[in-house]
């Protein structure tokens, strides 16, 4: 396995256990704070097999059916997660109203071992801390959009799990039983708020988004390095799939400009953005100066332009007379 999937497959095996362990000490305890983080880590299981199936798919090769390979797989899995964490929330949220209710009628007040819940809760955030930290790392590395929405799902589950740590230790001191429905409330919340914006991040290059404004500056900055070699360039288009970015564009040429020398400018304006941005698939079309499509260069004061087209003009008509 490549290094995206092998740290995907501990953010799997994390989840496992530290599903098991809450849920049981969840039921043992009475607690619905445990046993909400046991609903999320269930939920944050599922994610993670989703997270490791994308990664292995999206680095297949393009072939006849994905002509632009399988970049958006990824997408397609952190959308999917987000829309767990929302489903995860909404399990937590009627679990503590529920509880709620039972502590106002009298019922369910007590909350006990909330010393084995201290220490679960303590070692779930240390432990997805450890995880989460090393699944970040990997995901800015490969530019990896799964891997980054499970590093910030397990992130998020860090703050709960130590928000939960909290208000079990505040229950252990006051006594108060309906400190657990509310922690289970705010737990929610910050589930809803990771799932908000992991819905943003992983949805945006479904819908053939522009690749942020740094990115487009980078290209645009190689493009003006090269301006003396070129009239002018349009429709800069941009968009991502996955870890890859796509980029496309017209560049201008003077009229006369011998195919070999534009070939190889567009080469290495190709070389150089793939080189600034990994991961990037350039295609450029030359067309030649007019004025029907851009602004003529004599009005526009670049007369150095004109000139050399009418040298590349005249040469080339001596290398046809040569030819004849």
């Amino acid at each position: 396995m490549d290094e995206k999937a092998r740290v995907a497959s501990l953010s799997v095996i994390s989840n496992i256990f530290l599903t098991l362990i809450k849920v049981v000490i969840g039921l043992v305890s009475g607690s619905v704070s445990i046993l909400s983080e046991g609903i999320h880590s269930g939920i944050d299981l599922i994610a993670a097999f989703i997270a490791f199936f994308a990664v292995r798919e999206s680095g297949k090769p393009a072939d006849s059916c994905h002509a632009y390979g399988h970049g958006k797989i990824e997408n397609v899995s952190g959308t999917i997660e987000a829309a767990l964490i929302f489903v995860a929330a909404i399990m937590i949220i009627v679990e503590a109203i529920q509880k709620i209710q039972k502590i106002f009628d009298g019922e369910g007040a007590h909350v006990g071992d909330l010393g084995l819940g201290l220490i679960v809760m303590g070692f779930s955030a240390i432990m997805n801390l450890i995880v989460s930290t090393r699944l970040m790392k990997v995901a800015k590395k490969t530019d990896s959009v799964a891997l980054k929405a499970d590093a910030l799902h397990l992130r998020t589950d860090v703050y709960t799990s130590a928000g939960v740590f909290i208000g079990l230790f505040l229950i252990q001191i006051t006594g108060w039983a309906i400190l657990d429905p509310i922690i289970a409330l705010c737990v929610a919340l910050m589930i809803i708020k990771a799932s908000f914006d992991l819905t943003k991040q992983a949805f945006a290059p479904l819908v053939d988004v522009s690749l942020p404004e740094e990115e487009r500056e980078v290209i645009a900055g190689i493009l003006l390095l090269h301006e003396a070699e070129f009239v002018g360039f349009h429709k800069l288009r941009t968009r991502k799939a996955g870890a890859e970015r796509h980029v496309d564009l017209h560049l201008v040429v003077a009229k006369y400009t011998p195919v070999l020398d534009v070939h190889e400018l567009c080469d290495r304006i190709e070389q150089e953005i793939e080189k600034e941005l990994q991961g990037t698939h350039v295609l450029i079309h030359a067309e030649p100066c007019s004025n029907r499509d851009v602004e003529c260069p004599v009005e526009a004061g670049l007369a150095s332009s004109c000139q050399r087209c009418r040298v590349q003009k005249s040469d080339a008509r001596g290398q046809m007379m040569d030819d004849k």
